[in-house]
């Protein structure tokens, strides 16, 4: 029985965070690919399901590993493999079945009120009561949706989470951790000034908006594990 999650990283920073631990407290083995200097695989029937994390670029730079991943995406695809996403990640998702990613009118960088949709509450989300969730975003592009996608969560100026087939899109980060931010304000510090705020904004004060956010993971990620399962029954 296969165990192993492939998870594809953009920048050393942006990581599975809070995933991490929920995938190896279920005992599957992590096989992670940093898209500068791992050859992204072309064969997946070694995998139970797969992770494309976030990164400061952008789908329509065309950068060789961007253009690896697109067609690593359609492979998964068309394999029925588990996919998720999550922020780069679903943007090239997006792009990849049928989509187009563009540069958004404003960034959104700091804590943000998602709404989940009905379709969102009996899928990747389903187990989260709450309609409006605060979510911790950083990204300044966005999506057109794949015209066969089902959205799942929307907030005021962008899609936030969408499924085709067994490949889900989360725009919005629910792994991360406080020290992730910490380290991604620091590098991408920038960023945080174009949109007028600072590190104390983001990590100051938010023990609470960090717990709900850990617990959404949870969810999101049981959600997940069960497409996982799924999966790898189908193939019995």
């Amino acid at each position: 029985m296969k165990d192993i999650i492939l998870s594809i990283q953009n920048t050393e920073i942006e990581t599975l965070g809070n995933l991490k631990e929920l995938f190896e407290s279920d005992g599957y083995t992590i096989e992670t690919i940093h898209v500068k200097k791992d050859k992204i695989p072309k064969e997946l029937d070694k995998y139970s399901g797969i992770v494309i994390l976030g990164g400061y670029m952008s789908v329509y730079e065309y950068l060789p590993y961007l253009n690896e991943e697109l067609v690593l995406i359609n492979n998964a695809n068309n394999l029925h493999v588990p996919l998720l996403g999550i922020c780069l990640g679903s943007q090239l998702i997006a792009e990849a079945l049928g989509g187009r990613v563009y540069k958004g009118k404003q960034k959104e960088i700091g804590w943000f009120d998602v709404v989940i949709n009905n379709n969102g509450k009996n899928d990747i989300f389903r187990g989260i009561n709450d309609n409006n969730i605060k979510v911790f975003q950083w990204h300044g592009d966005t999506f057109v949706l794949p015209g066969s996608a089902v959205l799942l969560a929307s907030s005021d100026l962008y899609p936030q989470a969408f499924r085709l087939g067994n490949s889900i899109g989360i725009l919005f980060h629910l792994e991360v951790t406080s020290q992730m931010i910490h380290d991604w304000a620091k590098d991408y510090g920038s960023e945080m000034k174009e949109v007028g705020i600072s590190r104390d904004d983001i990590l100051d004060g938010k023990n609470s908006e960090f717990e709900s956010l850990a617990n959404y993971c949870k969810v999101v990620y049981g959600n997940f594990s069960e497409m996982i399962n799924a999966y790898m029954n189908s193939l019995v």
